[in-house]
């Protein structure tokens, strides 16, 4: 199969995300890219779930670092006996999958998916970290593809000549959506708040829409209102976590982003799969992260060193602020996500 990551920016190609070669993982650090590019290197699964926690990888990109973490627990286990390397890889799973809180149970849906393939390649005397890359791969590019679907049915809502505003980093699918608005040859404008306090919109998605030759505008978090107001035709964002409720968990500002969209009347449309994780807003676990970070801006103290920070990193949007989930079966109302035909997990 063609690889799915054509024509998009640096930091979107598979090798760039996350990548298992030779016993070592390297992951992206997009903690500091584009300004720094430097990957980090993971000797053992325990780094790579440490790195997942610490946001060097963050939207759709610990998903795939957690798949290459297996294939290091599997390099790491090479030499055990058959039901050691099974049992080695669960404890692996675990670590990798319960990283990040809020993510937890679907990172679980992609380790259980490694160790199925992992008890089949071993049950058939196959080469176990070549059958995790090759899973690895082919998910990467099933989600490609499957997102080229959603990315087509959230274009057909663009105006042919207009500006869009985005959240944080929603990483292919920000990819997936302006290929496909650049084959139609719309004209389209992208506002991106800069995402505090990691910055991901000001460092990622613009670096994301820059290079792939969109008008590109950065706006503080605090810049959101006034200019949604001077004139932004639609408002989009992926998702943590789009509950069947109705209601989304994503970056912190994504709930006073929606607010002020809906007061000015323009569409805010989410982008992702309903989670059948996630039957209703109190299975979500929201992560609060360590206050320090907001008391710095990329390493740069901001305050007096007396006061505190308070740092949730992510808040709930009412389905009542959401104009419709644009999914790879086309937009569902917040409302009717139950019509939703699971078919597998789809990570964000």
């Amino acid at each position: 199969m063609k690889r799915q990551d054509y024509d998009l920016a640096k930091m979107l190609k598979y090798e760039n995300i996350a990548w298992y070669e030779d016993g070592i993982v390297k992951i992206l650090d997009r903690r500091v890219y584009p300004v720094t590019e430097r990957f980090e290197i993971c000797r053992t699964h325990q780094e790579v779930a440490k790195a997942i926690t610490d946001m060097v990888t963050q939207s759709g990109g610990p998903y795939t670092a957690a798949r290459m973490g297996m294939a290091l627990a599997a390099y790491e286990c090479r030499d055990l006996k058959s039901k050691d390397k099974l049992e080695y890889l669960n404890r692996a799973a675990k670590t990798l999958s319960q990283a990040r809180p809020t993510t937890s149970k679907r990172m679980k849906l992609v380790t259980d998916k490694i160790l199925q393939i992992a008890k089949y390649a071993i049950d058939n005397d196959l080469n176990l970290v070549d059958e995790i890359m090759k899973s690895a791969i082919d998910s990467l590019n099933e989600k490609y593809l499957r997102y080229g679907k959603l990315a087509n049915y959230l274009v057909d809502l663009f105006p042919k000549s207009g500006t869009i505003m985005t959240q944080c980093f929603g990483e292919v699918i920000v990819g997936l959506m302006l290929r496909e608005a650049k084959e139609r040859n719309l004209d389209i404008k992208v506002i991106c708040p800069e995402t505090r306090p990691y910055f991901q919109g000001a460092r990622l998605t613009s670096t994301v829409c820059s290079e792939q030759g969109f008008d590109t505008t950065i706006i503080t978090d605090n810049a959101v209102a006034f200019t949604m107001k001077q004139g932004v035709d639609l408002f989009t964002s992926a998702a943590d976590a789009i509950c069947l409720d109705g209601h989304v968990v994503n970056k912190i500002g994504t709930y006073q982003m929606a607010m002020v969209a809906n007061n000015l009347g323009i569409p805010y449309f989410v982008t992702g799969v309903p989670d059948i994780a996630h039957p209703d807003i109190d299975t979500v676990e929201i992560e609060y992260r360590d206050g320090d970070f907001v008391l710095q801006a990329m390493g740069v103290p901001t305050t007096n060193r007396n006061v505190k920070g308070f740092y949730p990193s992510f808040d709930i949007t009412p389905p009542h602020l959401i104009s419709g989930v644009v999914t790879d079966k086309g937009i569902f109302s917040p409302y009717d996500l139950d019509k939703y035909e699971h078919e597998g997990f789809v990570e964000p």
